[in-house]
């Protein structure tokens, strides 16, 4: 059947007719920031203290858009007559958004849980080289993760965020214990000056005394003149 003349006419018309009367819906970005779900796909986050250096991120990434070296190190035994082992040090961790594509196939592949979706997506640069993030930038995008929701509303944190919050908690005690023995050092620097002032202060009241007092002991009596001239 061949189609009615008018009919495309009739269906656009019909599409105007019934957006028409619906409330008009328009993104005011960057002035109110938008309602994100929780599983939004923005930056990745690295928390370097779970990364092992298994490079399994780095060579699943479809995109080779994951960076890593590192070198070995030896560790000292644990107990007197242990042996020795080896652990691999991380030097760099990089991730070129240029490249990446999104899969999260990096953030489901590492055994440790080292990667994190973060939901923040204003990062976008005039110069290209600058979307390499460096692990000192995915690390700050770290703390933008939100929390994981709890199963159970009485259940313990998440063990990467207790992780997190004591590595903090160490660094603040460090700091503070660094600040209190300056403080301290300072303080007995200030009380050792005041004693040799004082000390000096002691000293040269005690010699203005024995100069008095020799003074005293040289000077003639008030009648030796007139018993002279007697």
């Amino acid at each position: 059947m061949p189609p009615i003349p008018g009919s495309g006419l009739a269906k656009g018309l019909a599409v105007t007719l019934r957006t028409m009367t619906k409330r008009t819906v328009t993104a005011q970005y960057p002035d109110v920031q938008p309602e994100l779900p929780p599983r939004t796909r923005g930056v990745i986050g690295l928390f370097e203290e779970n990364c092992t250096v298994c490079m399994l991120c780095a060579r699943e990434c479809p995109d080779w858009c994951i960076y890593i070296d590192s070198h070995k190190e030896t560790v000292p035994p644990a107990a007197p007559g242990g042996r020795e082992r080896s652990r691999n040090v991380l030097d760099r961790f990089a991730i070129d958004f240029a490249l990446c594509m999104y899969c999260g196939i990096c953030i489901e592949v590492c055994p440790f849980d080292a990667l994190f979706w973060s939901p923040e997506f204003e990062y976008a640069e005039t110069d290209i080289h600058e979307l390499t993030h460096e692990r000192d930038k995915l690390r700050d995008w770290m703390w933008t993760v939100p929390e994981p929701p709890a199963l159970d509303p009485g259940s313990e944190e998440p063990k990467e965020f207790a992780a997190a919050r004591k590595t903090a908690d160490k660094l603040r005690a460090a700091e503070e214990a660094e600040a209190r023995q300056a403080a301290e050092a300072r303080q007995a620097a200030e009380d050792q000056a005041a004693e040799g002032r004082g000390a000096a202060e002691d000293r040269g009241t005690e010699g203005r005394r024995a100069d008095e007092d020799r003074g005293t002991e040289g000077r003639p009596g008030p009648g030796s003149d007139r018993g002279g001239q007697a």
